[in-house]
């Protein structure tokens, strides 16, 4: 019989990955809380209209990674390649634009038909941030840029050389058609020397052209014409507004004139944090203004702005600190071993009472008592307790340390204070 294999693209979380994991939203939902932003869910599965009206038709995700199906009623799903507009859906279709400004902090699994491979799998976690109000201002976009740079912080520590930020603005929608055309006019001159990538892109979406990873690419790019030069005097204004606050925020920044956002609901200030420690892909968080977003999806002409992570590529990160990838392989703190099957219900006894104050325990039943020893070695406790009818009677515990090998003599009243006070 052939062997069930896990699907190419998904990955299994086992107990110290799914820590990391848990650690990751836990760090950024506390930092989503200090810009009282509030936790919501939403669907998995939206019909793909959603997806097909605001991330554009030529998109990659679109074109090419989208899991569509159809239901038994004929009516097209699609499993849902990333937040946002899902996020914007759940408003409009709940009626909760009376409740502006709107900021939302969300996580859960996307899905994506790329090819695998490192920090990049076809069912992946995300997590991010939502900001609705009625019109843009810099200073949300500066404050969401802040917040993404606190919440890095907060996870990999105030190293800043492990991130830079880039920041760059997409202009309003005639500035980016203006700026379209004339891109489109240079790179059809190096047609032949373009990437196949490249090459179709030129046709349904240029911009995406300025991402590319190919060198042969990045030559010809090198001198395009740059966005910023198309840009209106309002968009320019609006462009220096937010450089200005960053600097006065004393948020430093890499303006990069080839950023941009490979979804086409974006707008102005765009922006990604960048690590060098992950190659590749380089990329650890982005996000950026979409103020037509709404407008696509049948709603008013609000605006939004926003960042998003995912989460296996910032894991790559939380596991070259060794010092929390100790903390995070969450070692249970007591290992109880009755010595015979005398004491076994006094041993569970003991562990509900321990755990009713919050301190875990694993209960080690089976074999010898040399068996026993080995299997507490194996589960890798803080503490063991050899329970025998001397600790009942006496109702005092010899406690060991499995790392130091420090032994204490503990009252039984004066345990939970012991445990409590010598581990995390």
């Amino acid at each position: 019989m052939e062997k069930i294999q896990a699907v190419r693209g998904t990955k299994d979380l086992f107990p110290l990955e799914q820590s990391v994991h848990r650690y990751i939203i836990e760090t950024a939902l506390h930092t989503a809380k200090l810009y009282n932003f509030k936790e919501v869910s939403t669907p998995i599965m939206e019909f793909s209209q959603v997806f097909k009206r605001t991330l554009g038709d030529f998109s990659d995700i679109v074109n090419k990674e989208m899991y569509t199906f159809l239901d038994r009623k004929n009516k097209e799903l699609t499993l849902r390649p990333e937040g946002t507009a899902g996020i914007v859906r759940a408003i409009l279709s709940e009626g909760l634009l009376q409740d502006l400004p709107i900021k939302y902090f969300y996580h859960g699994p996307m899905f994506r038909y790329e090819r695998p491979q490192k920090g990049r799998q076809r069912q992946f976690h995300q997590l991010g941030v939502e900001h609705i109000t009625v019109e843009k201002s810099p200073q949300a976009d500066v404050e969401i840029i802040a917040q993404a740079q606190l919440f890095l912080s907060n996870l990999l520590g105030n190293n800043k050389d492990q991130w830079v930020l880039e920041v760059n603005s997409l202009g309003n929608t005639k500035d980016r058609e203006s700026y379209i055309k004339e891109l489109t006019k240079y790179l059809k001159k190096h047609q032949n020397q373009l990437s196949p990538d490249s090459v179709k892109r030129l046709e349904t979406n240029p911009l995406r052209i300025l991402d590319s990873k190919s060198q042969d690419d990045q030559q010809i790019i090198s001198n395009a014409p740059c966005l910023t030069d198309f840009l209106c005097k309002e968009s320019l204004q609006y462009f220096q507004q937010v450089k200005d606050l960053l600097n006065a925020f004393g948020i430093a920044f890499k303006e990069n004139p080839q950023l941009v956002r490979g979804l086409d609901y974006y707008s102005h200030s765009i922006f990604e944090f960048k690590s060098h420690l992950l190659g590749a892909q380089s990329t650890l968080l982005a996000g950026g203004r979409y103020d037509q977003l709404m407008a696509l999806m049948g709603g008013p002409n609000y605006s939004g702005i926003g960042w998003a992570a995912g989460i296996e590529r910032l894991s790559l990160m939380v596991q070259e600190q060794q010092a929390l990838m100790q903390v995070l392989k969450n070692r249970v703190t007591l290992a109880l071993l009755p010595v015979s099957q005398q004491e076994e219900f006094f041993c569970l006894e003991l562990a509900q009472e321990l755990r009713k104050n919050t301190i875990s325990v694993e209960l080690i039943f089976q074999g010898n008592i040399s068996k026993k020893i080995k299997k507490a070695v194996k589960i890798n406790s803080v503490y063991n307790i050899l329970i025998g009818p001397e600790e009942i009677q006496s109702q005092t515990y010899i406690i060991k340390n499995t790392s130091t090998k420090k032994e204490n003599t503990i009252t039984h009243k004066d345990l939970i204070s012991f445990l409590k006070k010598n581990t995390n």
